[in-house]
């Protein structure tokens, strides 16, 4: 049976978090990935480190900031060696860092490369987590997404197959493409046009119109070792918790 993460962000607006955690560890959670703002206090993540030992859940990714794991490689290390983290992604950038042509998205697959080095020598896989904004239409055959990987080959994907479909994209000719290159993956769900607006559009697991059989069948294929769930803006998050990690029980 797959063991199934839980991206902490989904439960950004509930809490407090010694709360949720307890939540996904009644609900059948082996394992969270963690963000940003968790790492943002020494303290707050002694407190978290705590807490995990509580539950009895793990930390085997983590979400950091370009800034952050630029700047503060220490840091960084430092906090993925508390937690025995095995891969390190960089979750996006922001509007004004986005890159306008295929040029400036190969350095900047280039620069991610250079600055993941700390992080491939200490032993951990380094890598990206794409939104929609790197399948854009560059006038050529390469999307930003081809462009970042051609950084280096060891730049691991954390594939969230959710945003690739919102990019509009195949995700399953994408999760092959780069199947040697996919250590995890979000897991995710749309819902259908017009549904769920007042969650951004997006759906519990197994509760929209991803095809998930077939999409877990083909990340099974892969590299794929951590298969995170995650909801950007659930109403209810213990509800988007439970229904679809049993959802994905089931694929």
């Amino acid at each position: 049976m797959t063991d199934f993460s839980y991206q902490l962000y989904s439960s950004r607006n509930f809490g407090p978090l010694p709360k949720t955690l307890r939540m996904l560890g009644e609900l059948g959670y082996s394992q969270v990935e963690g963000y940003g703002e968790l790492f943002a206090d020494p303290k707050r993540v002694d407190t978290l480190r705590a807490n995990l030992e509580d539950t009895g859940l793990v930390m085997p990714t983590g979400h950091f900031g370009l800034e952050m794991v630029r700047d503060r490689p220490r840091d960084v290390l430092e906090i993925g060696r508390a937690f025995g983290m095995k891969a390190i992604f960089v979750p996006a950038i922001g509007p004004e860092e986005r890159r306008k042509d295929a040029n400036g998205w190969a350095a900047f697959g280039r620069d991610l490369a250079e600055i993941g080095k700390p992080y491939r020598d200490a032993g951990l896989t380094f890598g990206w987590h794409n939104h929609d904004f790197e399948f854009a239409d560059l006038g050529g055959a390469d999307k930003p997404l081809d462009l970042i990987l051609q950084g280096a080959d060891d730049l691991a994907l954390e594939l969230d197959v959710a945003w690739v479909q919102v990019g509009g994209e195949d995700p399953m000719q994408w999760i092959e493409k780069y199947a040697d290159r996919i250590i995890a993956a979000h897991i995710k769900d749309i819902a259908a046009k017009g549904e769920a607006e007042d969650e951004d559009g997006w759906a519990d697991v197994g509760h929209g119109i991803m095809d998930w059989a077939a999409i877990m069948g083909a990340l099974e294929q892969t590299g794929a070792q951590f298969f995170v769930i995650e909801h950007d803006n659930p109403k209810d998050d213990r509800r988007f918790a439970r229904r679809s990690i049993e959802a994905a029980r089931e694929f």
